[in-house]
């Protein structure tokens, strides 16, 4: 009996470290421990995400991240909600962040860029799915997934839920653990679709009574498909507890230290 052709590795090079296809990147780097050479200039490949991403992100101003399905398509009624949600989060004065894709992304980042607001994306380097939609100011392109969860994270005052995949519930969840111990501060989470996250929800409610999290935990999530209410709880959660006001200028960015702002846009708060 023939045996199968064997699947030809990824060479243990530090070349190939810094040469891999973005696509893969994640891919190799979760293989298992590699020679020192290649950890290391893996390491220096990751840092080279994250400098990327200061880079692009630290003058977009404050912003709100929403997460939601990339497969959502424009005649469904959460891609409408999204692009609603996504002009009010801009009328508040925040940036909208998203994943930079299309689906629920390119809603929200529609929504912002019809009304003037700040509209920005953290993209990752997938086989599919993944296109940069055509609603960005500003684009950051990443290898690694667990940067861009740490940047949609970093620069965002309060995040929102749409309709979404396992990648949506690990963003969900990501924030949601990062809040109850402590490492960022009580931001507010809205979820928006209460129909498709009903068993969810009640799930979460579920975990609070068997006492698999703290009773105060599931008041981190506010549940409503009312943009008014959303952006009610938004202003209440984020902007009033931190102090945030408007300004009509931001600080300026440093091209020769290859920073990007949004010149042009304000006012914003911060």
């Amino acid at each position: 009996m023939a045996s199968e052709a064997p699947i030809d590795p990824v060479p243990d090079s530090a070349t190939s470290a810094l040469t891999v296809p973005p696509e893969r990147a994640d891919e190799i780097f979760l293989e298992g421990p590699r020679s020192r050479f290649t950890e290391f200039f893996t390491l220096l490949r990751v840092m080279r995400d994250f400098l990327r991403g200061f880079q692009t992100l630290h003058f977009v101003a404050p912003c709100v991240t929403v997460f939601g399905s990339a497969r959502v398509k424009p005649d469904d009624p959460h891609y409408e909600l999204a692009r609603k949600m996504g002009a009010a989060i801009a009328r508040l004065g925040f940036t909208v962040m998203t994943g930079g894709g299309p689906g629920i992304m390119e809603a929200a980042n529609r929504g912002a860029k019809e009304v003037g607001g700040r509209s920005v994306g953290c993209n990752i380097e997938l086989p599919f799915e993944q296109v940069s939609n055509a609603y960005l100011d500003l684009c950051g392109r990443l290898h690694y997934f667990f940067v861009r969860k740490a940047l949609l994270i970093k620069y965002s005052y309060a995040f929102v839920v749409m309709p979404g995949g396992a990648g949506t519930l690990d963003e969900l969840f990501e924030a949601l653990t990062l809040i109850q111990n402590g490492k960022i501060k009580n931001f507010p989470i809205v979820i928006m679709g209460t129909d498709y996250w009903k068993e969810l929800i009640d799930f979460i409610q579920k975990m609070a009574q068997r006492a698999m999290i703290g009773p105060e935990d599931s008041s981190l999530i506010f549940a409503t498909d009312s943009v008014e209410e959303a952006i009610a709880h938004i202003r209440s959660k984020a902007i009033e507890p931190f102090g945030l006001k408007r300004v009509a200028r931001m600080r300026r960015p440093f091209p020769w230290l290859g920073e990007r702002g949004l010149s042009g846009k304000g006012p914003a708060i911060c």
